[in-house]
């Protein structure tokens, strides 16, 4: 199992296992919707990147930075609201949540001392 694949660790979260492929064109999909967001966060190339199987790492996305270890998170909310939804609209609200904290955190950690700077002068 090929733990740094982007698919097989978003299908792990999302309760799927690695041999089940039946909605992986549905999941790439997705990840790519997120994997385009995450680029104009900052995150990654600024070409963009795509994935097609599960040959994609996150080190092939994100490189060795680790201060973007929370993009994995990220990645996994976000698919889950596309191709899982949940009923619940509180559990909905609290992944929202989680969602915008993350965004926030990601622009901060793309570019520091831009946002630093805002921060200061807020």
């Amino acid at each position: 199992m090929n733990t740094e694949s982007i698919l097989t660790s978003i299908k792990k979260l999302l309760g799927i296992t690695e041999e089940y492929t039946h909605f992986d064109s549905d999941i790439i999909m997705h990840i790519n919707s997120v994997l385009a967001i995450l680029t104009q966060l900052g995150v990654g190339s600024a070409d963009g990147f795509t994935i097609s199987d599960d040959g994609s790492t996150w080190k092939d996305f994100m490189g060795e930075d680790k201060k973007f270890e929370f993009v994995k998170s990220y990645v996994h909310l976000k698919v889950k609201l596309l191709f899982d939804p949940p009923l619940s609209s509180a559990v909905m609200e609290s992944m929202n949540r989680m969602i915008s904290e993350l965004e926030w955190r990601i622009l901060v950690a793309a570019d520091p001392i831009e946002n630093e700077e805002e921060i200061q002068n807020d």
